[in-house]
């Protein structure tokens, strides 16, 4: 397949989203979309379509590439991008370039990360020809749709579950219930334990930051922003390399630990797919044996209110 290089200047036209003024903020109406997330309500809209745009600054998100809502208010921390339709389409152009490390090469902010409509339109890219493009951007959007589907279905499953917990641990109407003597707040023939009973604490760690070759592609690191908005976490924006994993070999985590953030934004739950590290803002319970998992799990999810009493002392 033929690929013809592009500067991204050549095939979008780019501005900067703009701040709502505050008459035009509203309790209800359009999403006002910051690039990172739906923020508020506008009375009106800035764009009637999806439009790709490029996250330009901010905290954890700079370079990030996605598609915002239809009738939607873009803000400033966000650069929209028009394509010229013969050239590109826009699916395609979502996903080539969210495989780019635009925060990587065309960060310019010093305290804070930083991408400017100059940089991005220097920027360049390679692209098929449009008719195949338009065919490769609609089979992945069939695989997203299908993920899609099931991550719905996950969110469903996950909530009936933590329902039932919620009803027979919390509440304590298990079946049975009604002929179980409460003895001091604890069900009769059930026992008081901590959770170090229910398996191993782990507290992640951070390796040195000031040796670069402890960093790589070899095992993820996991930081509470990769837990916001998953059960289980199996991407990761940072990997430690084989020699960085070594250095602290006993904070590596077994799959299925219980992820719990216990810093900075508290009560993050989740689960790792695969052999994994974290940093030092989340603690991790490795279950004692597989029958205690998911009930680990759910008893964590709980905990959100007490970690945060403990943490605001």
């Amino acid at each position: 397949m033929n690929l013809t290089p592009y500067k991204l200047g050549d095939i979008c036209r780019m501005k900067y989203g703009k701040m709502p003024p505050s008459n035009v903020v509203a309790d209800e109406g359009y999403p006002i979309f910051s690039g990172y997330r739906i923020t508020g309500c506008a009375k009106e809209y800035l764009y009637d379509e999806p439009r790709v745009i490029v996250v330009a600054r901010g905290v954890g998100g700079t370079g990030d590439v996605k598609m915002s809502p239809e009738k939607s208010w873009i803000t400033n921390l966000s650069i929209v991008l028009d394509h010229d339709e013969g050239i590109v389409d826009k699916k395609f152009l979502l996903y080539r370039l969210g495989r780019e490390p635009l925060k990587e090469k065309l960060n310019t902010g010093a305290a804070q990360a930083q991408i400017t409509i100059d940089s991005l339109s220097a920027y360049s890219i390679t692209l098929p020809p449009v008719e195949a493009q338009r065919r490769i951007a609609s089979i992945i959007t069939a695989y997203d749709d299908l993920i899609e589907n099931n991550r719905r279905r996950i969110q469903l499953l996950e909530q009936a579950a933590r329902l039932l917990y919620k009803e027979w641990f919390v509440h304590l109407r298990f079946p049975g219930h009604e002929h179980t003597k409460i003895i001091d707040g604890v069900p009769e023939g059930w026992e008081v334990g901590t959770i170090g009973d229910l398996g191993e604490v782990i507290t992640g760690k951070t390796p040195s930051k000031k040796k670069p070759e402890n960093f790589g592609s070899d095992l993820p690191f996991i930081k509470t922003p990769d837990m916001h908005g998953n059960a289980i976490v199996v991407h990761t924006e940072e990997s430690l390399s084989e020699e960085g994993a070594k250095t602290q070999a006993n904070k590596t985590l077994p799959p299925r630990s219980i992820l719990v953030s216990c810093i900075g934004t508290v009560g993050a739950v989740a689960f790792n797919a695969s052999p994994a590290q974290t940093n030092q803002q989340i603690n991790s319970i490795v279950p004692a044996s597989d029958s205690v998992t998911y009930w680990v799990y759910f008893m964590a999810k709980v905990f959100k209110t007490l970690i945060k009493m403990r943490v605001e002392r």
